[in-house]
């Protein structure tokens, strides 16, 4: 992770709140997942956040999934060790999810990633990736996306709806003002 002091107070919370969310078994699954498509990567097996913070924090990983999963999604990504070159291979990453499918509401933020603030949303965002994946026909990661089911009713069958009262709406079948008394009775005293 990066060398960021410690928060005090309400950052404090805020933080064990995003590291309380990470789940082990969800980043094992996610690691391997990356393991089979991209071999060489050496994230297969790991569960640590800062171990997969530091080994997907200058991106590289990421890119090649990418490539492996449609060929030349990113034509070109850098292997220099520099911060902002790191971060540009992760934006890349990002992009190329984006145009996969992934949807935007489902990425993580550079920083994120590359800082190590939210590790549980970088696994998320894998899986989300593995989701649209799965969907595409190929092997991937967690429940099966769902799919649209567009239905087309007829005019009459509208119009068969328009007449049906809702139970949750009530009846007005017997209603009636017989018995209704609000408030006090005018009294009349001589």
């Amino acid at each position: 992770m990066a060398d960021r002091p410690d928060g005090y107070g309400l950052t404090a919370e805020v933080q064990a709140h995003i590291d309380g969310k990470y789940d082990e078994k969800l980043a094992r699954e996610a690691m391997d997942w990356i393991q089979s498509y991209v071999p060489d990567s050496g994230v297969g097996g790991l569960s640590d956040a800062n171990d997969i913070q530091e080994k997907l924090k200058d991106g590289v990983v990421l890119c090649k999934l990418l490539n492996a999963l449609t060929p030349y999604s990113i034509k070109k990504f850098n292997t220099s060790k520099m911060a902002f070159k790191q971060m540009e291979n992760i934006g890349l990453a990002l992009a190329a999810m984006e145009n996969y499918g992934v949807s935007k509401i489902d990425l993580f933020q550079t920083v994120d990633l590359f800082e190590g603030q939210n590790m549980a949303l970088v696994i998320t965002t894998i899986h989300a990736l593995g989701r649209k994946t799965g969907g595409k026909g190929k092997r991937g990661i967690g429940p099966k996306e769902s799919q649209q089911n567009k239905r087309e009713f007829s005019e009459e069958q509208l119009r068969a709806g328009e007449g049906v009262i809702g139970l949750q709406m009530g009846t007005n079948k017997f209603a009636n003002q017989s018995g209704q008394n609000f408030g006090k009775t005018r009294a009349i005293i001589d």
